[in-house]
């Protein structure tokens, strides 16, 4: 039988960069999930005819909690006549997977169960988002909708609790009957119908080759990535078994932070550094994120690696197939990307942070490749950003570096800077800090930008740094004309130089975290190779925090992270 459950909105069910994100206990609330499920189905549904024809996807990264969740929303969308689920086999499937599945079975969206690199666990983080029909994040229009929704949320829809869960431990086709008809349930493994993907973008044998006299070290931070990574990286292209560690997907991620970084997975950067490796990749929760390294460790920063991939696309055959459109990268992203456009000719465009902005300048086929500072990086082969595809795309350079020039890691970012300049840059995030006082931090300098209250000139550490510009960075989607404003606060100087930005993030779950950012563009050969990052980073980081009192407001006086 559809049972109709009455219910009352629950305050703060709105998503945030991707997703709605809160504390395990949140969502363990009764009613909590399945007002924010039925939220989504009333707007994703709202102009459908005939649910019965409707596809959706679901799956997520395994974390703590989704084994209930997954029941909750089989039972939801059945009783709200959704006539087919593909749904992940044992509830595990990447988000990059995810997109791929929804674009290739042609489904209507998907619910995506993450809170990506947040941690796990029964006292960690969980997250619900929905994708739309192209396989990406939902927009603000409609995550506004969703969000409005929930607010006015009267009932829910599910079937009665005595139904017997659906075993999505096996694979095949499951029928759920219930009084208004019945739902198909295909329970699937993706690995391979990603698998697929790949290899109709990457030289595979090519890939063996390589691979083959190489050190890979592959860490999946036991997130949803490891049965790719042993798939793919292990059996596919003949790394050997050791090259894939933490590959067990686990409830609360062994413990550990799902987060890419120097930080959260200084575990790999140590066996980098002290062992005889070419390549170490990490990734987060639901594999999306990813870090590159190099031999000895060498860190490729995110915003180096967009650019570096960006230069090189023409390498990988799906781009020698079709010609690079463009690129795209967010605000805070560091402008390295900008000045491979500019030698190529192509545009960059400049996006507020958030994949979901990406998505329809990708449909309207105006870029290639797009990224962001914060470990993502992806092309126009699905909507999401793609850590495994990063390292494909990564082997792939190396592999077909010409015999004059050397293919590893560092050598090849090196002499990216001898050709582009470098964009020295660093992020300091301050994490789950008083909400209020961030706030109240971003509107006072927000305010002192607007009435043209920010001193002209600012001396650090010997360097005189002159106010040029400083906004509230704004955006107007080119294909859509949707426009989203207060997406950070920028200041430049010398000439846009340099430049520090702020922002609060939508990724956390409780409190506030503050993100800073900082760059400073060097075009001169000599001291992009061999400059050194302290000496550029720490004077504009003075400025920073000396303009915006983010000590003074926050009460830190050290960041939780820097990247």
């Amino acid at each position: 039988m559809i049972k109709v459950v009455e219910t009352k909105p629950f305050e703060g069910q709105k998503p945030g960069t991707s997703g709605l994100r809160k504390p395990v206990q949140t969502f363990q609330q009764p009613g909590y999930l399945e007002n924010f499920i039925q939220s989504i189905l009333d707007v994703s549904l709202a102009d459908v005819k005939n649910r019965n024809a409707v596809q959706l996807v679901v799956g997520g990264d395994g974390r703590y909690y989704s084994s209930q969740a997954i029941q909750t929303i089989i039972s939801m969308c059945a009783a709200n006549e959704v006539g087919h689920l593909i749904v992940a086999h044992n509830g595990i499937m990447s988000t990059p997977a995810i997109s791929a599945v929804i674009r290739a079975r042609n489904a209507h969206g998907g619910i995506i169960l993450t809170a990506s690199h947040n941690p796990g666990g029964i006292n960690g983080d969980f997250g619900v988002k929905y994708n739309c029909a192209n396989g990406g994040p939902a927009p603000d229009q409609v995550t506004n909708e969703i969000y409005a929704r929930s607010k006015q949320i009267k009932q829910y829809k599910r079937l009665d609790p005595s139904m017997p869960d659906v075993d999505v431990g096996r694979i095949g086709q499951h029928v759920v009957k219930h009084s208004g008809g019945e739902m198909m349930v295909d329970v699937v493994d993706s690995v391979d119908m990603y698998l697929n993907l790949l290899k109709a973008i990457f030289d595979f044998e090519l890939l063996r080759k390589f691979v083959s006299s190489k050190r890979l070290l592959i860490d999946a931070m036991n997130g949803v990535m490891g049965p790719y990574v042993r798939r793919i990286i292990v059996q596919e292209l003949g790394a050997s078994a050791d090259a894939a560690i933490r590959c067990d997907p686990l409830p609360d991620f062994g413990g550990h932070h799902p987060d890419p970084n120097l930080t959260y997975a200084a575990d790999l950067v140590d066996k980098m550094r002290n062992g005889p490796y070419d390549l170490g990749a990490a990734f987060d929760g639901d594999g999306d994120r990813n870090m590159i390294l190099g031999a000895k460790g060498f860190f490729v920063t995110p915003s180096d690696s967009l650019a570096v991939l960006g230069e090189n696309l023409e390498r990988i055959p799906y781009f020698r197939r079709d010609r690079v459109k463009g690129y795209a990268r967010s605000m805070p992203t560091s402008r390295a990307m900008d000045q491979v456009a500019k030698k190529t000719g192509l545009k960059c465009y400049e996006t507020p942070t958030g994949w979901k902005y990406f998505g329809s300048l990708l449909d309207a086929g105006l870029v290639s490749i797009c990224g962001e500072e914060s470990f993502g990086t992806g092309s126009d082969h699905i909507r999401e950003k793609d850590g495994l595809w990063a390292v494909l795309a990564w082997l792939s350079v190396m592999a077909t570096m010409p015999d004059d020039q050397s293919n590893s890691v560092e050598s090849i970012v090196r002499q990216h800077w001898r050709t582009y300049g470098r964009c020295y840059y660093c992020r300091y995030d301050y994490e789950n800090c008083d909400a209020r006082s961030c706030e109240t931090m971003m509107s006072t300098l927000a305010a002192k930008i607007a009435a043209n209250q920010l001193p002209k000139t600012i001396e650090s550490d010997g360097t005189t740094y002159h106010v040029d510009e400083a906004f509230n960075f704004g955006y107007t989607d080119p294909v859509s004309g949707e426009q989203a404003s207060n997406q950070g606060l920028v200041i430049q100087f010398n000439g846009g130089a340099s430049r520090v930005m702020f922002r609060l993030s939508g990724t956390g779950s409780t409190g506030a975290t503050v993100r800073l950012y900082i760059e400073q563009m060097e075009m001169d050969a000599e001291k992009a190779i061999n400059g050194n990052q302290e000496d550029y980073i720490r004077p504009l980081a003075k400025v920073a925090l000396q303009l915006s009192c983010l000590s003074e407001f926050t009460g830190r006086q050290q960041p939780t992270v820097i990247t």
